[in-house]
């Protein structure tokens, strides 16, 4: 199934741009925070790939792990090497679908509810998150927040550095695609 999903990724990318209403961005945005007790973390990645594919209504994302940038050196290396084991689960990915119908034409911001699976660590979760579609003559912009436990990913979070590493840890995504 994953040999299946990054294979439709790459030939979406391949695509003309706006090929069939799909919209590419070769620099999404994803953050995450993770707040604990001890100490605060947080990075970022520009290098996630995005497609969106305004005719059905389906957006997906994949991120290369070892490209989050993170403020100490020593906690990139943690974060690839223990927790996230990168060279094993180089990429997290994200297939959605977007729930409510949207007008791709009208310029303004959208409220919708966007389902889909994301695979972190080789373990796929349903989520659903609130994100906001911003449409312009020139662009299509989305953002979302939404929170994800790392339990739920059999992250293991070993006992002598928990109050270190929250359990829960907030994500941040954006993309903006270019119409042409």
């Amino acid at each position: 199934m994953i040999n299946v999903l990054v294979w439709l990724f790459v030939t979406i990318l391949s695509l003309p741009a706006e090929a069939q209403g799909i919209l590419i961005d070769k620099e999404s945005r994803i953050s995450f925070f993770s707040e604990a007790p001890l100490e605060n973390i947080s990075a970022e990645t520009k290098k996630a790939a995005s497609a969106l594919d305004m005719d059905k209504y389906e957006i997906a994302f994949k991120v290369p792990i070892k490209s989050f940038v993170f403020k100490k050196r020593l906690m990139q290396e943690h974060f690839n090497e223990n927790y996230m084991e990168s060279d094993k689960f180089p990429y997290a990915t994200f297939s959605g679908k977007i729930n409510e119908p949207l007008d791709w034409q009208r310029n303004g911001a959208y409220q919708v509810t966007v389902s889909g699976n994301l695979e972190i660590h080789g373990v796929k979760k349903l989520y659903t998150t609130t994100a906001t579609i911003e449409v312009s003559e020139t662009m299509v912009g989305t953002t979302a927040k939404f929170r994800v436990r790392v339990v739920d990913h059999n992250i293991k979070i070993p006992r002598v550095v928990i109050k270190n590493i929250a359990e829960v840890v907030e994500v941040d995504v954006s993309a903006t695609y270019r119409k042409q």
